[in-house]
């Protein structure tokens, strides 16, 4: 079926249904059928469900049971039947249900439990409820078969008839619960003085004396704990009551909860016998109606007290005069939480400056939520406890800064300050503390050297980091939950060198490499760790954020930046030196500087560009070379008939011009560049110039305005080879070679003057490549 989460868990509460629901899991041990409208159980409801343990059946309107309605169900252990319309109880719905140990019949319309015992086949019972507002008598032993219950709880509050020697029958009930009328009430208690334990009275009305006179019963009774809860109480009731109880032989506890005092506290005097069994008392929500007109409890001045314990929650407690106070020299334990005490009412409650001597044995204080204002004053008022050692003062209002000295009873240990608006603490607080809670406050930092704290409880403020170590060496717990920092490290956790338990629940975590980096490295840490690891979250960076810190990784270049970064330099100034090595190697700075000469002159403007044709030669040559050229060539071109004109260097280039830009612009000039080839060339830088420009002319204007004149014989090694394009033309076109025989040299003339004046070099006799 769709409302069973399991083969053995069935709820289908609050469903609107009319019957039992068909198609159940026949091995379900657990069926809820609570808050519908089944009005009836038939034999065949229950027949398949033989391993049914749990059966909630409270809130229906079940109104008739069949005889067999459970026969099957042997191993039924909880059977609830509460608040339905039964009008009667049969034997037969219980033979069979020998396995039952809880029972709840509370809140029907039958009236009695029948004439004929109905539990006598329960042997198992332990929990039994029963009982409704129009439930009238209990008659005839009903409860034969039932010795030990845990529970016994009777609702009856209009019960008007109760066969004595009723309830005898039980043997052992751990906690029972009456709430009867009042008539009937002490005939209950009489005959369950010897069985009960822990006996609770519930809306009984004990407004006069004679009302109370009849719990003396309770006197030679094993009743150890008494509660009366919702009970109507006065002056004189009370007084009865505490002259009543100090009779009591084995009543240890005594629990006033809910009740009401109709009274001002203004009674007589309270005769005390009886050896005052009492031990514990705990008053708990005490409603006072004339409270503006209660007094101070005078009448309780001379109760003779071996009380250990005494709890007044929410009962409106002000102030307890020092005479009270000193009365209870017995007293170990003291819980004044969720009243109206103020600083100066501590005071006098524990005869501050007047001797002393309140609650001489104290050891745990319980003043929380009340009205205290300074921390330094409480600790003052309360120094002179000499055995003190747990005081609980939360939720008080300790917002005013404290002093750096205060003074606390030397024997704390134990303080609880969590949940008063502190914004910070100092030494104020007592350094003989092994606990502390500041839990809930609004402190952004924990600076106080405690050297014998063990636990530290922190939650729920605005710290950014962990406290320091070195002021908590003996720290094993901390509870930092809940605050404003965002990790924590090595550095940080290892000097707690004892600290076993950590809480860092619920805090804004940056998982950053070192944060991740050290909680997965660190078993032992995440080990500790309260909560791990679906309370540790990440809030940042945003690529992690809502991803438990346990499952968060962040990419290998975010957590070595240091290293990328350094192996990136270091690749790039590798690449940087490779580059410098191959640039020198193979004249890359030539190239650039060549690129940049020959783009300087196509930007020249187009009639700069254009210029007139002014010499038929630039002559390119060495200053070593400059006596043959001058002499000798320049002698015999310039005078020749018709004479060419040559460019030389010497004598033509412009004074204080660039040599470059004179350079480019004479071979611009010049219909031809002759070059003349030496050793003494190869080794100038300037013709090296000269032959880089021709090269870009070569290229960029496609012509064969290059004629080489090979004054000497030159080695191979000698010629540049970053001169590709030379260097093809050298290998390829005809060249012309000084001869060294006179008798040659009429035609070396001829063919330069024919090649300097024609478009085209003309081809010579000697046509072998120079390299």
């Amino acid at each position: 079926a769709s409302f069973c989460s399991s083969r053995n868990f069935c709820g289908c509460t609050s469903m609107n249904l009319k019957h039992f629901p068909s198609g159940l899991p026949s091995g379900i041990q657990y069926l809820d059928l609570s808050m519908n409208n089944i009005y009836q159980i038939t034999g065949n409801d229950l027949k398949a469900y033989v391993q049914l343990k749990i059966l909630l059946l409270q809130s229906n309107e079940i109104k008739t049971i069949n005889d067999d309605a459970f026969h099957s169900n042997r191993n039924l252990e909880h059977l609830d039947l509460s608040y339905n319309n039964l009008t009667g109880l049969l034997f037969s719905w219980f033979e069979q249900l020998s396995s039952l140990k809880v029972l709840n019949l509370q809140g029907n319309y039958y009236r009695t439990l029948g004439t004929n015992p109905l539990f006598t086949r329960l042997p198992s019972l332990k929990y039994f409820r029963f009982g409704n507002p129009y439930f009238l008598a209990i008659e005839n032993h009903p409860f034969e078969g039932i010795t030990d219950l845990e529970l016994l709880e009777l609702e009856a509050i209009n019960l008007n008839s109760y066969q004595n020697g009723s309830l005898s029958t039980f043997k052992k009930i751990t906690h029972m619960v009456i709430n009867v009328k009042q008539d009937s009430l002490f005939s209950i208690l009489g005959d369950i003085i010897n069985s009960v334990t822990w006996l609770e009275i519930r809306n009984a009305d004990f407004k006069s004396p004679d009302s109370v006179a009849g719990m003396d019963v309770l006197i030679p009774s094993v009743v150890q704990k008494l509660t009366l809860r919702n009970v109507s109480l006065t002056d004189n009731s009370v007084l009865k009551f505490i002259e009543v109880a100090n009779r009591y032989i084995h009543v240890l506890e005594l629990d006033i909860e809910e009740c009401t005092l109709n009274g001002t506290g203004q009674a007589g005097q309270v005769v005390f016998t009886g050896p005052g069994s009492i031990r514990v008392v705990a008053i708990r929500s005490l409603l006072i109606p004339d409270f503006s007109q209660f007094s101070d409890l005078h009448f309780l001045y001379t109760l003779p007290v071996n009380m250990i314990s005494v709890t007044c929650v929410d009962t409106k407690v002000f102030l307890v005069p020092c005479e009270v106070s000193r009365s209870f020299k017995s007293l170990q334990y003291l819980d004044f939480s969720n009243n109206l005490l103020f600083d100066l009412a501590l005071k006098f409650s524990f005869c501050h400056g007047v001797g002393g001597e309140a609650w001489p044995m104290l050891r745990t204080l319980n003043l929380s939520r009340n009205s205290l204002i300074h921390l330094s004053s409480v600790g003052e008022y309360l120094s002179e406890q000499k055995y003190l050692t747990s005081l609980d003062i939360s939720q008080n209002n300790f917002a005013s800064q404290m002093p750096p000295v205060c003074h606390w009873p030397k024997t704390l240990t134990n303080l609880n300050i969590s949940m008063c608006q502190i914004t910070r603490i100092n030494s104020c607080i007592p350094t003989t503390l092994e606990i502390l809670d500041v839990s809930s406050n609004t402190l952004s930092t924990f600076a106080v050297r405690l050297p014998l704290l063990k636990e530290l409880y922190i939650a729920k403020n605005k710290l950014m980091r962990l406290p320091s170590a070195t002021d908590l060496p003996y720290l094993i717990s901390l509870t930092i939950s809940t605050n404003s920092f965002n990790g924590f490290s090595e550095e940080e956790l290892e000097p707690f060198a004892n600290l076993r338990a950590l809480d860092a629940r619920d805090n804004n975590y940056r998982c950053s490499c070192s944060f991740l980096s050290f909680i997965h490295n660190h078993k032992s840490v995440s080990g500790m760790l309260t909560g791990w690891p679906k309370d540790y979250v990440c809030d940042s960076p945003s690529s992690m954020r809502g991803i438990q810190v346990e499952d968060a990784h962040l990419p290998l270049i975010w957590c070595h930046q240091t290293l990328i970064v350094s192996l990136i330099c270091s690749v790039v100034l590798l690449v940087v030196i490779i580059s410098v090595v191959l640039c020198y190697k193979y004249h890359a700075i030539w190239y650039a500087e060549m690129i940049w000469v020959w783009l300087k002159a196509k930007r020249k403007p187009i009639k700069e560009s254009m210029k007139e044709i002014c010499y038929d030669a630039f002559v390119s040559y060495s200053e070593r070379d400059s006596e043959w050229v001058e002499n000798i060539m320049g002698h015999e071109l310039e005078n020749a008939n018709p004479p060419l004109k040559l460019c030389l260097h010497k004598r033509d280039f412009v004074p204080g011009k660039w040599i470059i830009d004179n350079i480019i612009d004479s071979m611009e000039k010049s219909r031809k560049t002759l070059f003349v080839l030496s050793e003494y060339f190869v080794q100038s830088e300037w013709c090296k110039y000269e032959l880089e420009f021709s090269h870009f002319r070569l290229i960029d204007e496609n012509n064969d305005t290059v004629i080489l004149i090979l004054l000497e014989p030159i080695e191979k090694e000698t010629i540049p080879k970053r001169f590709c394009k030379l260097r093809k033309i050298m290998n390829t076109k005809t060249y012309l070679e000084w001869p060294l025989e006179e008798s040659q040299q009429h035609i070396f003339w001829f063919n330069l003057r024919a090649a300097l004046q024609s478009e085209n070099f003309p081809t010579s006799t000697r046509t072998d490549p120079l390299l």
